[in-house]
């Protein structure tokens, strides 16, 4: 018969048995690597699929993933070289193609790229104007992707892209721009308005001056019309008065008209020459 203590070993060293194999053998999923320890130090990488250690005195270390990492690069003030405040912002795409320089290399690896990039865009911002800054995104990216790619490359870390996010003037410059703005609309509103108001004013002297034009041509035409007329009205008459007074004695009385139908009409007329008239008459009276 077995005794107890006999069965008691067999458990344990079973026990054993299955911890070792546990420890021993080691599955790696794809997109991972283990970074693997032998007594305290570096001693390999385990790539992923199924892989065996020896127990107890390699241990795993580090799990990093291969797969593309994305870090988002918090936002902060950046001030330009025209000393203009922007808030900027931007996301790194990085892969880790060797794990054991990322872990060894550096402490913190994505705190270490966050405040390089960090850094780094604050360098290239300082040196573009707030215009040039705001408009050439892809100029800031490539500079900034070959400031920080060499630096990552010794912690064996690839910086695939890195992108800028945002990149807007802070409140204060914003609400200084929109001033700006409305200042220069103002302006340019004025300016047109100038404009018209002189164009109207050159349009308005060009039409008097050809209404004055008009109305000279047209007294000289009226002038020559009458000089045309006494001409013919002298040479019709050939000395004779009674004719040429008997034209005036007609339009003196269709002026005599017109006055006394006029509604404020006070004005009494008397003959030009009373002595002559009264002569005229007194004579008439003689005879």
């Amino acid at each position: 018969m077995v005794s107890i203590d006999g069965l008691v070993m067999a458990g344990v060293f079973l026990v054993l048995v299955i911890v070792t194999l546990f420890l021993g053998v080691r599955t790696v999923p794809q997109g991972s690597k283990h970074v693997v320890q032998r007594l305290g130090k570096y001693h390999k990488t385990l790539g992923p699929g199924l892989n065996l250690i020896i127990p107890y005195i390699d241990t795993v270390a580090y799990k990093v993933t291969t797969k593309d990492i994305v870090l988002d690069i918090p936002s902060q003030e950046v001030i330009t070289l025209d000393n203009a405040v922007i808030i900027a912002n931007a996301v790194a795409y990085i892969n880790i193609v060797s794990p054991e320089k990322a872990v060894y290399g550096v402490e913190d690896y994505s705190l270490a790229i966050q405040n390089l990039v960090q850094t780094s865009l604050r360098s290239i911002i300082g040196e573009m104007k707030l215009d040039e800054a705001l408009s050439n995104r892809d100029q800031i990216k490539a500079k900034l992707k070959g400031a920080i790619s060499d630096d990552i490359a010794d912690w064996g870390i690839t910086l695939k892209t890195v992108e800028i996010q945002d990149i807007n003037p802070s409140q204060t410059m914003q609400m200084a721009m929109e001033e700006q703005a409305a200042a220069e609309r103002q302006r340019r509103a004025t300016v047109t308005r100038a404009d018209g108001e002189k164009a109207a004013a050159i349009l308005e002297a060009e039409g008097r001056l050809e209404a004055s034009r008009r109305d000279a041509e047209a007294k000289v035409v009226l002038a020559e019309a009458s000089q045309s007329a006494i001409e013919k009205v002298t040479s019709a008459i050939e000395g004779n008065e009674l004719p040429v007074m008997y034209l005036l004695g007609d339009k003196y009385v269709d002026s005599i008209k017109d006055m006394a139908q006029a509604d404020n009409a006070k004005v009494v007329l008397l003959p030009g020459d009373i002595p002559a008239a009264v002569r005229g008459i007194m004579g008439g009276f003689s005879k």
